[in-house]
């Protein structure tokens, strides 16, 4: 795909936009002339009071064009005239309008600290294009996450633990998860460091006078570890950190084929209040192509299993939209999850990250999956508020099918606190291991800055004091803070 830019500054919207119509294609940008050719070809302009798009689809072609004579915004004009010609040249539109970016409930607090809840939802629905349904749910969204974003003080932080190894590695993966079987090498080596690096990180915390709120052990998947593995991992924790003030205290043992008695039990053992069981669906099926090695009964039997071992907090995540699924299929593995009463459900729209392709024709103007991962979606979101279920928390992925939405649904007071405070940027999360990312947070001036570790297991082992060395910015960062 092509976009010429043409006498304005607003390329990247122009490209978000594009992007939202076309979320696989390679797109270029060009300024003012491109003599390439591409079957998608779009043009967008200012010339005086004039906004003017000129878009070529294939065999279809549009110009659009608008006066600007006393427009403030020209950039939210162009960008409105822009989605319109788009959606009209391929006959669809999106429920989520022009709107794009990962954290849309943040826009609404904005808007809503600016005017009014009624002023931002307007502007949402007018501004935005966004349909009234994602705009009741982002306001929903915003004021449960403003109760739980109330806890955070000054000195609040969160604790993440990177565990980046799966017994197998699903085919819609974008993470840095490693097969526990081909990388079984790395995970002595990888837990003796990870190990440190907490003891190490707890001395930061002490020195600064910080309070945890929340510990989340991700991954991958972290129950790929065996329980003695596990074990030493949890007392680095406890013993590096003061737990009396932490809030939750979250494991993912998503993957069904991962889970023991015996794991189950050193998790509660250790003081481990939420775990994630993850379907993504009942489909077995379904789960044979996207690279998953048990059934829909191994997930039921593991789940039936931390129940009998005293957890009494547990989510389930669904995809919308994976492989060969149906809209029956989708719907019967909700209505299980339903029945199984997990405390909470967090629904993901499939998001393709990787293997860019160019669009056919006949692609570029069939909505039909689109439209099926709609149903999907609004059919999730209609089960769980019917049963009991609140959402939590949201965010957004680029290259999401039908550039929806990813919710957290819990039931009263079951609200996963740690995905709260990730999302919203609350404080600062201080995370361990290969692929973490230390968010620090001046409270003062809002600012995040990032600390990264080394991404692949490999490197974290093998330059082990780099890391080691990056996290010194924890001290210097807060010494300016203060």
């Amino acid at each position: 795909m092509i976009i010429v830019v043409k006498n304005h500054p607003y390329r990247y919207d122009m490209e978000n936009i594009s992007e939202i119509f076309f979320p696989y294609e390679k797109i270029r940008v060009y300024e003012a002339f491109c003599d390439a050719e591409d079957p998608v070809t779009v043009v967008t302009g200012i010339e005086g009071d004039k906004l003017y798009v000129d878009a070529e689809i294939y065999n279809k072609h549009k110009c659009a064009e608008r006066t600007a004579d006393g427009e403030t915004d020209r950039k939210s004009a162009l960008s409105v005239l822009l989605y319109n010609t788009l959606s009209e040249l391929l006959n669809v539109s999106y429920p989520w309008g022009l709107l794009y970016g990962v954290r849309p409930v943040r826009r609404m607090y904005a808007l809503t600290d600016k005017y009014s809840e009624e002023q931002a939802k307007r502007i949402f629905r007018e501004k935005y294009l966004v349909s009234s349904e994602k705009t009741e749910l982002t306001a929903r969204v915003m004021r449960s996450e403003n109760k739980i974003i109330a806890l955070s003080d000054e000195k609040s932080f969160s604790l993440y633990v990177s565990i980046p190894f799966c017994p197998t590695r699903c085919s819609y993966c974008s993470f840095v998860s490693h097969s526990i079987e081909n990388a079984s090498k790395l995970v002595e080596p990888y837990a003796e460091r990870l190990v440190k690096e907490i003891y190490e990180t707890g001395k930061y915390v002490s020195s600064l006078g910080l309070r945890l709120e929340t510990v989340y052990f991700g991954g991958g998947t972290p129950t790929s570890f065996s329980a003695d593995i596990l074990s030493r991992i949890f007392k680095a924790v406890e013993d590096s950190f003061d737990m009396s003030t932490v809030r939750e205290y979250t494991v993912e043992a998503g993957r069904p084929d991962t889970i023991t008695r015996n794991k189950l039990m050193t998790l509660k053992n250790a003081g481990i209040s939420r775990i994630s069981i993850n379907p993504q669906t009942f489909n077995d099926d379904v789960l044979k192509i996207i690279g998953r090695h048990h059934n829909a009964d191994d997930t039921i039997k593991a789940f039936e299993l931390a129940r009998k071992c005293g957890f009494d907090n547990i989510n389930m995540d669904f995809i919308a939209g994976l492989p060969q699924d149906s809209m029956e299929s989708f719907k019967s593995s909700i209505d299980k999850g339903i029945s199984l009463e997990a405390e909470s459900v967090t629904l993901h729209t499939l998001s393709l990250k990787s293997g860019a392709y160019m669009a056919e024709k006949k692609t570029a103007f069939d909505s039909s999956s689109k439209d099926i991962v709609s149903s999907m979606v609004n059919y999730s979101n209609s089960a769980l508020g019917e049963n009991g279920y609140h959402p939590y928390y949201m965010y957004r992925q680029g290259k999401s099918l039908g550039n929806l939405e990813n919710v957290g649904w819990c039931k009263k007071g079951r609200d996963c606190l740690y995905n709260v405070f990730m999302m919203d940027e609350t404080h600062t999360v201080l995370a361990v291991g290969a692929g973490a990312v230390i968010k620090l947070k001046n409270q003062k001036t809002g600012k995040i800055e990032r600390v990264y570790n080394y991404k692949y297991p490999y490197e974290y082992i093998n330059d082990f004091d780099e890391i080691q060395r990056r996290k010194n910015r924890i001290k210097t960062f807060y010494s300016e803070y203060n």
